[in-house]
């Protein structure tokens, strides 16, 4: 009974305000406000670097597009892809098709493996027009990413989404849209991680950005990152039915590569100092 009290009932409006007829959400309002701050993160990288401003002009363009566009081709082509291949404009469009017309839906499901391959090729874009060293413009996006998913967990907090399995913990959360049993707030526990990943990594960048090869940060950011990915899917609900048949569900199989990628990257830079 005591446990039960101290549940937390969570149902807030995911609506902050509506515009010309366009319905904001805190999502949208969150997610933004974490690309923001990331990208002030990294100006503050760039003219520690002494990196032409003209060079990061347009980083938050790159970013953006990279992000928004993996995310959800990711989340159509990982998670629903017979719907959304049969459905392509809604794929590309932030609206749904139905009998009474089109209804504005925002970009509702975007996954952040997806998210992680659109900015990694956006990037390279961005490296190569700049002429930019690509690991270190990486670097430079990995040490600041960490903030920017803290928020958009945040985000999917407020919209009730991704949630975690049933439990009894006494911080769970009832979230009355996936019905009225206690579960892992697991968006929240993604925040948290993420903004201790954050810190660490900045931290390590001031005391070691002189000594390191080029990949490290990017390295340790896609380990730590998708290392807990992976492990905290094991007390999230199945955001598919069919995932709850296979071994490991979608996001901990799409973790696996980017966590050897990052620990290669990692094992790397610490080259230099092996062989002396």
């Amino acid at each position: 009974m005591m446990h039960q009290l101290l549940h937390i009932v969570w149902n807030p409006e995911i609506e902050a305000f509506s515009i010309f007829g366009i319905t904001i959400r805190y999502y949208s309002i969150l997610f933004v406000t974490g690309l923001i701050l990331a990208y002030w993160v990294i100006s503050k990288l760039y003219k520690d670097q002494k990196i032409p401003y003209e060079k990061f002009n347009s980083l938050f363009i790159y970013c953006l597009l990279g992000i928004v566009v993996g995310a959800r081709l990711g989340h159509c082509l990982f998670y629903e892809p017979s719907y959304w291949l049969s459905h392509p404009l809604e794929m590309i469009l932030p609206v749904k098709f139905t009998d009474g017309g089109i209804k504005w839906t925002g970009y509702q499901g975007l996954a952040s493996h997806g998210g992680t391959i659109g900015l990694l090729l956006s990037l390279w874009f961005y490296a190569r027009k700049m002429k930019l060293n690509y690991l270190s413009v990486l670097d430079n996006i990995a040490i600041a990413t960490p903030i920017a998913a803290c928020f958009i967990r945040l985000g999917n907090l407020m919209n009730g989404e991704i949630v975690g399995k049933l439990s009894n913990v006494p911080w769970a959360f009832i979230f009355p849209r996936e019905g009225m049993e206690p579960r892992h707030p697991a968006q929240l526990y993604e925040a948290i991680a993420y903004l201790i990943i954050f810190v660490i990594g900045l931290s390590l960048y001031k005391k070691y950005k002189t000594s390191l090869l080029p990949g490290f940060y990017f390295g340790y950011c896609l380990t730590t990152i998708f290392v807990f990915r992976f492990f905290v899917e094991f007390i999230k609900a199945s955001q598919e039915a069919y995932e709850d048949s296979m071994m490991l569900n979608m996001g901990q199989w799409l973790s696996i590569p980017f966590i050897l990628i990052g620990a290669h990257f990692m094992y790397h830079s610490f080259k230099p100092a092996k062989n002396k």
